[in-house]
């Protein structure tokens, strides 16, 4: 393959030899690996990034096909959630934390519909919005746990089970607090959380709210919100299946928290 121009989104060096190891499921003698892992990876990271379709990849990059069946392959391999956990722990640590949390933070954000996601779509009559929700867990630094999607008419509340045993299942039962807004409230939820080792605590609104109020903890969730929205796949649900839509966000935790770790490294050295 000719050298081409690089993309704003192309993996770094530094980067490639952080993730390469995760992402090579055979060899590269394999008969089925036609085209190189790391244009592979470019080219999946140029479509989340653009948030272009799949079949619109520049003619540089390997073909769509080829990029999405791979993809498909990181995903059900769960590649990058394995990243984002082992990233965590060692951005943890970097901050003088421990490995695992104790406490995490919940929140759901309403994704707009599009006609490939619209057959399991529902309205959330709160944002007013038809579309997909996806339910996060976070870390107090921010940085992904767990994500579950449901379709936009799903109550908050009634995802705690799923969620909370998610997030044990990837600290190794560490947590012991999560915060959560008003939307999270009723003995449902919160023995849901209490069955999963969790107290679910509740950051009220203030009373005499006037304008914008940060909210203790949860302003965290909000930030690793507005963190997967840079990433311009994940503005709106452009997905057929909800699994791919839930590893297209580990990806982005992935590449951003990646990008962390070599710079603090690069800091170290």
């Amino acid at each position: 393959m000719s050298e081409r121009k690089a993309y704003p989104s192309d993996v770094s060096d530094d980067e490639w030899a952080f993730v390469a190891p995760y992402l090579t499921l055979m060899t590269e003698e394999a008969p089925q690996r036609e085209y190189p892992l790391r244009e592979v990876f470019n080219a999946l990271r140029y479509v989340v990034r653009g948030g272009i379709p799949w079949r619109m990849l520049p003619n540089d990059l390997p073909p769509w096909h080829a990029v999405y069946q791979q993809t498909q392959r990181w995903l059900k391999a769960g590649v990058f959630e394995a990243m984002v956990h082992d990233l965590r722990e060692v951005l943890r640590v970097a901050s003088g934390r421990n490995e695992q949390p104790s406490a995490a933070i919940f929140d759901s954000r309403t994704l707009q519909s599009s006609p490939e996601s619209g057959e399991r779509a529902g309205y959330d009559g709160a944002k007013r919005r038809k579309g997909s929700k996806t339910h996060m867990a976070v870390d107090t630094l921010g940085h992904l746990l767990a994500l579950y999607v449901t379709a936009a008419d799903e109550q908050d509340r009634a995802q705690v089970a799923q969620l909370a045993q998610a997030v044990q299942d990837a600290t190794g039962q560490t947590v012991e607090v999560a915060f959560v807004d008003q939307g999270y409230t009723g003995a449902e939820a919160e023995q849901a959380a209490a069955d999963r080792g969790i107290r679910l605590e509740v950051v009220r609104l203030p009373d005499a709210k006037k304008g914008f109020v940060l909210l203790p903890r949860r302003w965290v969730v909000e930030r690793s919100f507005g963190w997967a929205a840079r990433f311009r796949r994940l503005a709106r649900d452009y997905e057929r299946l909800p699994d791919t839509l839930k590893g297209l966000h580990f990806l982005a935790f992935a590449i951003l928290m990646a990008n962390q770790f070599v710079r603090l490294m690069a800091h170290v050295l």
